[in-house]
């Protein structure tokens, strides 16, 4: 099959070339001219995936009339959520039809919630997008790291569409020897269970940042998940998929993982960085840090309990001191599990 791949992160080249080595044909499409001509001369992006050359037969464009030319029988969102309007705004609309109209499946592999509208990338893209296209829309999610992904080690993960034949024919495009795929019909939940696992990500980091140990870390992916499983339900999810692979799995890898950036701006807040010096010391987007925000603000708009998202709300925006977060969460009232 054609694929065209909408964003030329570590994500989205990561899974352009499985599904290369799947014997699919594949063009990235990438907006940054830097990044660009590296794939162009090198197939590989060492700044994103470090010792990692994607096969000769990925192609390179950054032209939306090339994408469009390519006619795409699956098209593959990989730009990070808080620039996929802009990305799609910025489409000529004479493109549109044959960009999102053409393909059988636009399958989305970002995770995030918008911070100006509080939307998921499913609504994003029902805004946007024309009528007819809905149907097509898709979710992957899962515990995937992008850079293991690439080394090719055992990785499973979730794709959810609402017809049953639309989740089969992606189930069968990317599984292979070492990339296992489940399916699912509950877009919005695995939508929500990638995009606020993040948020417990940086969580996660703050707490081995402070120097806490596993019995903290445990209590906090329990609870964690208990406020993603109260949150997607607030949402319209469905209660057991926050139970697989883009609930309990993606939290889990995207907590404990040295490659997670998420984690990884927790950790240095808590050893005592500020966020704006963090950020601007990392390569790649944490897409946790605006979606806390968004799922904060969300949440109550819709009146869901969310501590650890507040408190992290509030290290992230309001200053507070990261040990003072902690106490405050031990020191809520007590109540039944």
């Amino acid at each position: 099959m054609k694929i065209g791949v909408l964003g030329g992160g570590g994500w989205g080249l990561a899974l352009a070339g499985l599904l290369a080595e799947n014997g699919h044909c594949v063009l990235v499409w990438e907006y940054n001219p830097a990044h660009y001509q590296l794939l162009k001369e090198n197939h590989g992006n060492p700044t994103l995936l470090k010792g990692v050359r994607l096969p000769e037969s990925v192609s390179y464009t950054n032209s939306f009339c090339d994408l469009a030319e390519y006619e795409s029988d699956i098209l593959l969102l990989a730009t990070p959520s808080q620039f996929i309007r802009s990305v799609i705004k910025s489409i000529p609309p004479t493109l549109i039809p044959p960009l999102f109209g053409t393909p059988q499946a636009i399958v989305n592999v970002a995770k995030g919630v918008e911070e100006q509208s509080l939307k998921t990338i499913d609504q994003i893209l029902a805004e946007l997008l024309p009528a007819e296209y809905q149907g097509k829309l898709c979710a992957l999610s899962g515990p995937s790291h992008a850079e293991e992904v690439a080394r090719k080690i055992p990785t499973t993960v979730v794709v959810a569409a609402s017809d049953e034949k639309l989740s089969l024919l992606l189930q069968e495009l990317f599984s292979n020897a070492y990339f296992r795929v489940y399916r699912s019909q509950d877009i919005i939940g695995v939508e929500i269970g990638g995009a606020v696992k993040n948020i417990i990500a940086i969580a996660a980091g703050i707490v081995a940042g402070l120097g806490f140990g596993d019995n903290t870390m445990g209590a906090l992916l329990t609870r964690g998940i208990v406020e993603i499983g109260r949150f997607g339900k607030a949402m319209g999810a469905q209660s057991d998929t926050f139970m697989g692979l883009s609930g309990i799995g993606d939290l889990i890898t995207t907590a404990i993982s040295p490659h997670s950036r998420n984690r990884h701006v927790g950790f240095e807040i808590g050893s005592g960085k500020k966020l704006n010096e963090v950020i601007a010391s990392m390569p790649m987007v944490a897409e946790g840090v605006a979606t806390t925000r968004s799922v904060y603000l969300l949440a109550q708009k819709l009146g869901v309990e969310m501590p650890i998202v507040e408190q992290v709300y509030l290290v992230l925006y309001q200053d507070k001191e990261p040990l003072q977060a902690i106490k405050d969460l031990m020191l809520r009232d007590l109540k039944a599990e």
